[in-house]
C-alpha cells in the first residue's frame, strides 16, 4: 500500500493516477475525504499532517508515502509514519534549499533524514504551473508584469515531477536526491512570448522595480527569503538555466516543453483569466 498526501495538489493528483496506472494500491489523505471526486480505485482516509495523531488510520500497512512537505507539520508526520512501519518516503523538496539558508524545505528535509526511515527528495526549481497567474494579466490589461524578466529558469510540467515521484516510489531507492527541471531555459520574457502564441494573443513583458516586486511578494513570504530569492535571479540575468536529464534518465521519456504545459492547460489558463477579469 502506498500513501499519498497533498493527493488534491497539482503533482499530488498525478501521482495517485500514476500509482493506480501501475496497478498499485493507493490510499489519498485527505482533511475533508467527501469534498471532491477520487479516481476509482484509490482508497480515501481522513487525516490531517498538521495532526499528527489523525494520521494513525492511514498509515496503517502502507510500505511506501508520497510525503507534500507541509512546513512546520514534517517531523511529526515522520514520526508517525516511522512508529506505524513506513519503510520509504519520497518527499517533494526544493532546489532553491541549494542557494537559499531560509528556504524552509530545509528544515523538511532535515526532518526526514533525522528519522531513521529510507528516504527520495525530488527538489524541484520553478512549476510551469506557477504562471497560471499570469491569466489575469493577459485577459485584462494585455500586458504581464515582473522583475528580472531576463532571468533564466527551467520550469518543469508538474505530471513531469509527478512520474518522478511515481518511479521513487515503485522502485525506492535511499538517500536519493532527484534535482529535476524542465527541458528548456526561458525567460520570464520567453515564456510570456510562448503563451502569447498558443493563446493567440500577442502580450508584452513589462519590467517592474525590484522594490516593487518585492513588496508584493513580502505580503506573503519572510522578507529575507524575498531577498534571497530576488538576489537569485538577479544573478541569473544573462545566463542560461542548466537544463537537467533527470526526468528522462529516471522516467524513461523526455519531459513536456513549455508550449505542451500549456496546450494542455489552456482551458485552466482562460478560465482563470475570466475569473481575474470578472467575466
Amino acid at each position: 500500500m502506498i500513501l499519498v498526501t497533498g493527493a488534491t495538489g497539482h503533482v499530488g493528483r498525478h501521482v495517485v493516477s500514476g500509482l493506480l496506472e501501475a496497478g498499485e494500491k493507493v490510499r489519498a489523505l485527505s482533511r475533508n475525504p467527501g469534498s471532491r471526486p477520487w479516481p476509482p480505485g484509490v482508497e480515501v482516509l481522513p487525516g490531517d499532517l498538521t495532526q499528527p495523531g489523525t494520521l494513525a488510520s492511514a498509515l496503517g500497512g502502507v510500505d511506501s508515502m508520497y510525503l507534500f512537505p507541509v512546513f512546520g507539520a514534517v517531523p511529526g508526520a515522520v514520526e508517525a509514519a516511522r512508529q506505524a512501519g513506513v519503510k520509504h518516503v519520497v518527499m517533494l523538496s526544493s532546489q532553491a534549499i541549494e542557494y537559499s539558508s531560509g528556504d524552509p524545505h530545509l528544515a523538511c528535509e532535515e526532518a526526514v533524514t533525522a528519522s531513521g526511515l529510507s528516504w527520495t527528495f525530488v527538489r524541484t526549481g520553478a512549476l510551469m504551473v506557477n504562471d497560471l497567474h499570469w491569466a489575469g494579466q493577459f485577459a485584462g490589461e494585455g500586458v504581464v508584469r515582473g522583475a528580472y524578466g531576463s532571468s533564466p529558469l527551467a520550469p518543469i510540467d508538474e505530471r513531469d515531477i509527478a512520474a518522478v515521484v511515481v518511479s521513487s516510489l515503485l522502485t525506492p531507492q535511499s538517500e536519493t536526491v532527484h534535482t529535476v527541471t524542465g527541458p528548456q531555459s526561458l525567460t520570464q520574457v520567453d515564456r510570456v512570448r510562448i503563451a502569447g502564441q498558443v493563446l493567440g494573443r500577442t502580450v508584452p513583458f513589462e519590467e517592474l522595480p525590484r522594490e516593487h516586486v518585492r513588496k508584493q511578494m513580502t505580503a506573503h513570504l519572510p522578507a529575507a527569503l524575498v531577498d534571497e530569492l530576488l538576489d537569485h535571479r538577479a544573478s541569473l540575468v544573462g545566463t542560461t538555466a542548466e537544463v537537467l536529464p533527470t526526468v528522462e534518465q529516471v522516467t524513461g521519456r523526455a519531459p513536456y516543453t513549455y508550449a505542451e504545459w500549456l496546450a494542455h492547460h489552456e482551458a485552466d489558463f482562460r478560465r482563470a483569466g475570466q475569473a481575474a477579469a470578472g467575466h
